[in-house]
């Protein structure tokens, strides 16, 4: 990886104390399902600040379409869902992590119920559930049929406005996190910011939580909003926090296609009511894939498309919903949005092909949220704690969302109070310290005078380079060419300083794909979601976590928690 990703430890030059100071017990940084619950789980030590750089209603969580998984359906337990989580996996779930999630389920969506979140009800008044692919109950509960994430977020950022010891900063971007020194794992003291209206401004903070989602659209196809950029792994990383399996990305194997249009989702609950994949000749080819057919896990259904593609040399193949009975009440929002292009999912083939989802790796973390670096937290799919091993389990990023951001939120009370962490948290493997005065922190940078740069060419090269060799079909010459790809763009954008979001967050996009590339070109075989022809089988040796840090030439190995009682 180009030695500037490693020596760049802040996007501009600033001093600290020319700077509008905002002071607050805990910063949160997402708006999404798991910044706002860390936001409501912290407020209970003291005062919270919440950035949102495009508002609850843009982030992953909002867009969700799919459902949150909960074990508490008839016949259903947590160790089910357990089981279902760590098979998807494919070796590589922790099962400490897991058994935290999914038994925190039933508590977070109770309190949810309590705070007025509405889901959708049988005839009886009792809860939904619904199936999908590779879990063994129905335990997929949804709101509005297909508005799940959006239902959450709404409930989530009505209790926050409610909460006066909690401020939402909206339309605020975070550029970089401040560190006591620019040594790698220095302790965080809060966050450089812009705000369209103020400018730069410095927010200290005892606590810092991230929850600013993943990086999809690192890739040319993806079903993630335009915001999803990767900016909290990448102000992380800078921090010298660890980041963890970032080989294993997530493609969703049904998004709209559309030329021109956004490659909408089109929810894995539509294949769990009976949809069928057809390619232009009518036949169901994952019949021949896979014996769960549609049901298969995503990566399966993922690749059988890519391949059966490549094989038929088409665009697309479709998705077949026309003998589901009452699919517009079942998919209002889906429904929506077909016939805003004149398709009638009733009687039209939907056209559907791959594209990037969600980012399983991110900034390693312990189960209480903590990072390597001291005063830093995260939470959601920026973080990693080893939950979804190689390939996530449908449905259960919003319940990550939901527990661990009630997690992290309790424990940055070992950041604010002086009292330690609570005591139903694991005791932390890092040293904790606050400074009670921030230091004045300054960065100077002397920018290339080496030409002007098309910042939205950029990106559109890296989107596209990453989708054709570090998509769904991999292979280690690929994998290697993206990644000098990747560093050579960085020679002439990396030098440069800027002062606009689209081009900091054209920054960090660069360095969610070179981490991306750097573990894919490591990790010398296939799993879970992270397939490649050179090494089409999984290998023993790899049945590790890699943990990256800036300035190392290596990763850091650490044994995946297989205890036998999941």
């Amino acid at each position: 990886m180009n030695a500037l990703f490693d020596e760049r430890r802040y996007l501009i030059p600033f001093k600290s104390r020319l700077l509008p100071q905002i002071f607050t017990d805990t910063l949160v940084i997402g708006a999404g399902v798991a910044g706002l619950r860390a936001a409501l789980s912290a407020h209970a030590h003291g005062e919270v600040i919440v950035l949102g750089k495009a508002g609850p209603t843009g982030t992953s969580s909002a867009w969700a379409q799919g459902g949150v998984a909960v074990p508490i359906g008839p016949s259903d337990s947590p160790r089910s869902h357990a089981r279902d989580t760590v098979n998807a996996g494919a070796g590589l779930c922790d099962a400490s992590a897991v058994r935290l999630v999914v038994d925190g389920a039933a508590e977070r969506i109770r309190e949810l119920l309590d705070w007025g979140l509405q889901l959708d009800r049988g005839p009886d008044g009792a809860l939904a559930f619904g199936t999908e692919a590779a879990h063994a109950h129905p335990r997929v509960l949804h709101a509005n049929g297909d508005e799940t994430g959006r239902e959450l977020v709404r409930c989530l950022y009505d209790r926050v406005c409610r909460t006066d010891a909690i401020r939402f900063f909206d339309g605020c971007f975070a550029i970089d996190l401040l560190s006591a020194s620019s040594e790698p794992g220095a302790p965080v003291l809060g966050a450089l910011t812009h705000h369209a209206r103020f400018g730069l401004q410095v927010i200290w903070a005892r606590a810092t939580i991230l929850a600013t989602g993943g990086a999809s659209t690192m890739f040319r196809e993806t079903t993630n909003p335009t915001g999803t950029t990767g900016d909290g792994l990448a102000m992380a990383f800078r921090a010298g926090a660890y980041v963890a399996d970032m080989a294993f990305v997530q493609f969703h194997p049904t998004a709209l296609y559309i030329a021109g249009a956004p490659r909408a989702l089109i929810s894995e609950a539509v294949r769990g009511e009976g949809a069928h994949l057809v390619d232009h000749d009518g036949t169901r080819f994952m019949l021949d894939a896979d014996q769960r057919a549609e049901l298969a896990p995503r990566d399966v259904v993922s690749r059988a498309i890519a391949g059966h593609l490549r094989a038929v040399r088409a665009t697309h193949v479709f998705l077949d919903a026309r003998h589901l009975r009452n699919f517009a009440r079942r998919f209002p929002a889906i429904t929506a949005l077909l016939r805003s292009y004149e398709l009638d999912p009733a009687s039209d083939l939907i056209p559907i092909k791959p594209a990037a989802h969600y980012v399983i790796g991110g900034v390693h973390t312990d189960l209480a949220g903590r990072t390597n670096v001291p005063g830093l937290y995260a939470a959601g799919e920026v973080a990693s704690i080893g939950l979804h091993g190689a390939n996530r389990l449908a449905s259960n990023s919003l319940l990550e969302g939901l527990v661990m951001g009630e997690v992290a939120g309790r424990a940055a009370r070992e950041s604010v109070l002086d009292d330690g962490p609570p005591t139903d948290l694991p005791p932390s493997p890092w040293t904790v310290s606050a400074s009670a005065t921030p230091p004045a922190i300054e960065s100077r940078l002397r920018p290339s005078d080496r030409g002007e740069l098309d910042i939205a060419d950029v990106i559109s090269s890296l989107r596209s380079a990453l989708w054709r060799n570090a998509g769904v079909e991999r292979s280690g010459v690929r994998l290697r060419d993206v990644a000098d790809m990747i560093d050579f763009w960085a020679r002439y954008t990396l030098d440069k300083v800027f002062n606009d979001p689209s081009a900091w967050q054209a920054q960090n996009l660069l360095l969610a794909g070179a981490l991306l590339s750097r573990a894919a070109v490591w990790r010398e075989e296939s799993r879970g979601c992270h397939w490649r022809e050179d090494t089409p089988e999984p290998c023993d040796v790899f049945r590790v976590h890699d943990l990256w840090r800036r300035g190392d030439a290596k990763p850091t190995i650490r044994a995946v928690d297989t205890a036998d009682d999941v």
